[in-house]
Formats: structure tokens, sequence, C-alpha cells
């Protein structure tokens, strides 16, 4: 029941417009403001998506027939790994409350493959809307829920009138104790005094859901099996059963069961649609995997065929989800590659001309590292503060410590491999990774960690390349 009611909370928090402002009322600079909240440097990219998102927000103000004719300006970025293009693009969706998914272009084959289809990526982005709409109706049943759910775990402890002996039932003064006994009981239920009692509850198996039987011609054979498994799924009859469990156990249960009778799925399914045709983005990475048009033999034909199939897609096709039929006319695409050996001009010109906004990102320096580990709401260092934090230690980093992290993190990146911020988590872990190990222990509470610390721990096995290649 917490746990739910945790997420429910997140789900809430998420919903809720940034800041002071509504997401309508925010300039492009304003979005630019609430990334750098998060991911530093990198501002050809935020002003190219920040103008994106504004575009659409400018776009639902227009009259429906103008609004059909402007299509989002997808983007691509060119980057080494690591340099923040997913993190961009993620807090993107949540600054607007998109339903997002981040696939590998790698991950599709062209259609004759053995492979995941397309196609598949707009039916993933449909499941994660329809989950997000779900939770926020969620949010608006629940107190109706919850006391509903308190009515029948109390009707399980305490025998209702109507089940009484009917004489018994008729007498003014025993409807009054029952009602008194009910009061009590529902109090010390809210206290928790109730949670380790055993109560009978009736359960049904699963099975019975509801089941709208789709069209199977023109789907793909995995929307077909999911089909055919849910239809079977249907057929099964539902078998109440009785099941003894403690309550909390019970109210968990039936919480459930009450949040399924106050939700109405057909119309989770039709707004979750509507989300993801008008606000949906889809982070295609590792684009530059897929890049080139060389004819001929080999797997280069399965590239190119990979981005044929892409491109309907991206232009706007209708594609069949187990919820209904979905145009993708206006999703939002943001790509993504190093692009180290092949070039966004190697892709089909079909497709190039379907991401007009191309944006470069730097690797990143010394100094963006040292911003990297203060400045973010989430930066590594207040992650492990905190983690440290819940074992009682207080773990203080100096700034010279911290330019040590950033300059050993930026010598390593250019004798081994450039992996961009994700050499600071390597980095990090080697450093804490004894007082992680020892701090249910540690009799100090307070660990300084300055840079002779970090030089001592790490220098030598960030000079030596061979064993930094493994470790760091």
């Amino acid at each position: 029941m917490e746990k739910k009611k945790a997420a429910l909370a997140t789900a809430n928090k998420r919903r809720r417009s940034p800041g002071k402002k509504g997401l309508d009322q925010m300039s492009p600079q304003e979005i630019v403001a609430e990334l750098d909240k998060y991911v530093v440097g990198q501002k050809e990219a935020k002003k190219a998506v920040s103008i994106a998102l504004r575009n659409r927000i400018r776009r639902q103000k227009l009259d429906r027939e103008m609004a059909e004719e402007i299509a989002p300006k997808n983007i691509i970025m060119i980057g080494p790994t690591g340099v923040g293009k997913t993190e961009i693009a993620r807090r993107l969706a949540r600054l607007a409350n998109s339903p997002f998914l981040k696939v590998e272009a790698t991950k599709y084959t062209e259609v004759g493959y053995v492979g995941r289809d397309v196609e598949s990526m707009v039916r993933d982005l449909v499941e994660i809307a329809v989950d997000q709409v779900r939770m926020e109706k969620l949010l608006e049943v629940e107190e109706k829920a919850e006391g509903n759910m308190e009515e029948r775990l109390i009707d399980l402890i305490v025998p209702t009138m109507h089940e009484m002996p009917s004489g018994e039932a008729d007498s003014a003064r025993e409807l009054e104790r029952v009602e008194k006994l009910r009061e009590r009981i529902r109090k010390q239920f809210r206290a928790g005094k109730l949670d380790q009692r055993m109560v009978d509850v009736d359960v049904r198996d699963q099975g019975g859901a509801p089941f709208s039987f789709q069209v199977f011609e023109g789907s793909s054979m995995e929307e077909v099996q999911f089909n055919m498994r849910e239809m079977l799924s249907s057929m099964m009859e539902a078998k109440p059963r009785k099941v003894r469990m403690r309550v909390d156990e019970a109210a968990e249960y039936l919480m459930q069961e009450e949040e399924q009778k106050l939700v109405d799925m057909d119309q989770v399914a039709r707004m979750a649609l509507d989300r993801v045709e008008q606000n949906g983005i889809i982070f295609l990475d590792e684009l530059d995997k897929i890049a080139g048009r060389e004819s001929g033999h080999g797997p280069e034909v399965s590239r190119e065929g990979v981005q044929r199939d892409i491109l309907p897609i991206v232009e706007g096709t209708n594609i069949s989800t187990r919820y209904g039929m979905l145009r993708t006319d206006h999703i939002l695409f943001i790509a993504a590659g190093a692009f180290h050996v092949s070039r966004p001009s190697d892709l089909i010109p079909e497709l190039q001309g379907r991401f007009p906004i191309r944006v470069e990102m730097g690797a990143l320096s010394e100094e963006d590292f040292v911003r990297i580990l203060k400045e973010p709401r989430n930066a590594l260092i207040k992650q492990y503060m905190a983690l440290m934090a819940t074992e009682g230690i207080r773990l203080r980093f100096t700034p010279d410590a911290i330019r040590e992290i950033a300059r050993l993190a930026g010598m390593v990146n250019d004798s081994t491999e450039n992996i961009g911020a994700r050499r600071l988590h390597t980095i990090m872990e080697a450093l804490l990774e004894e007082i992680s190990f020892k701090a249910s222990h540690l009799r100090r509470k307070l660990v300084r960690i300055d840079a002779a610390y970090v030089r001592r721990k790490l220098q030598a096995l960030a000079e030596d390349k061979d064993t930094s290649r493994y470790i760091l």
C-alpha cells in the first residue's frame, strides 16, 4: 500500500506544471533554464529541443486545419557517448509530461528478417502512455477507492445489518451497537493495529478481463501473438475462491479491485492514444549504426531496409495497436548518434529530410566534469552524500578533491575510451568503495575527502592503462 501511494505521489508530482509557471507559459529560455538544472553545457542542443517543445505549445493554439498541417521539426543530436543526449531528451519529456520512449535503432530489422519490427516502438510508446494516464486516473479516484476498500474490509470483520438475523437487525439499539463497533474497527485499521489479523477474502483468478477482438490482418507477428494470448486469457472464466490473508494484504488486494472498478480503461486508452499522437516523444539512439546506403550484398541491405521501414513512421502513418489505430504525424523524433565513422549524409535522402534540425554536441572538458559533479540537482556528489547519510556518515568533498576527480576522469577518457560523464560513475565507485563497504561499522561519522585522498586511492590506478581499462 505504501509503495503504491509513493508511486501515485510521484505521478502527481510529474503531472504538475514545473516551477511557478505552467508549461504553456514558459518561453524557450525558461525551458533551457529548467534543463540546466540537470544537464551541464550543450546550449545548442537545449536550444533546439526547447524550440521544438515551444512549437508544440504554439501548434495547440492554432485552429484545427492549420494545426494538422504543421509537422514537428525532428532533431538529430551528433556527439560522442556520455555528453547528455539521452538526458536532455528524457528531461524534456518529463518537463512536458509527454509519453517518452528511448530505443536503439540497432534493435530493429527490416521486414522479412528475424527481429523486432520498427512499428513496435510506437506500440511500446502507447503502453507507456496508458500507464501514465492510468496513474493519473488512479490519483483522481484514490480517495473514493480507499473509502470503498475500508467498507469492504470492515464487512469482512464485522457483519453488516443485512447479514444479521432478522430479529437483531430490526433492533435500533443493535444497529447503533454495530455502527459503533464498525467505527472502532475503522480507527484500529487506520492506526495499523489490525495488520496481522487474518480475514477470508474472495479472490478472483487472473483471466476474464474484457477483450476486444482486433483485426489481425496487417498486424505484426508480435502484435498477433499478443492478441492471441489476450484472447485465450479472456476465454478463461475468473472463478472466485476464498483466500485467507492478513488484513494489510487484504487491504492491498481490495484497493486494487476498487481502483479497477472506478477507472474506465476505455477512456484511459482513448486519452493515451491522443496523448501519444499530440505529445509523444521517441528518442532514437544509435542512428549512426544503421547509416549507410551502399548497394550490393551483406548487412548494408538490412541497414538501408531499417531506414526505409522507419521512414513512414517518421513521415506520418497509421499504426495498429491493441488500443486502436494511432497516427504518428505529430510524434516528435529525436535521433542521436556518435557518427564517428558514418555521417548524417549517409542516411537515405528521404530520412535525412525528416530530421531538419542537426545539433553537434561537443566532448566534455575537465571544467564540465567539475560542474557535473557539483551543479545539477541530481549531481553525483549529492547522490553519494545522501546514500552515506542513511548510515550516519557525513561525506565532505573539498573543492580540490572535486577538481582532482574531474582531472582523473578526463585523463582516463583520453588514455582509454572516451565515455564522457559516465566515467565519473566508475571513478566515484572506485573512490568510495572502501567507505561504502565499511560504512555500517565506521566510528568516525565525518569523512573528509580532499585531493590527497583522491590521489592516494586512484592516481596509480588511473596511470596504469592496462588496469584502468578494466576498472575505471
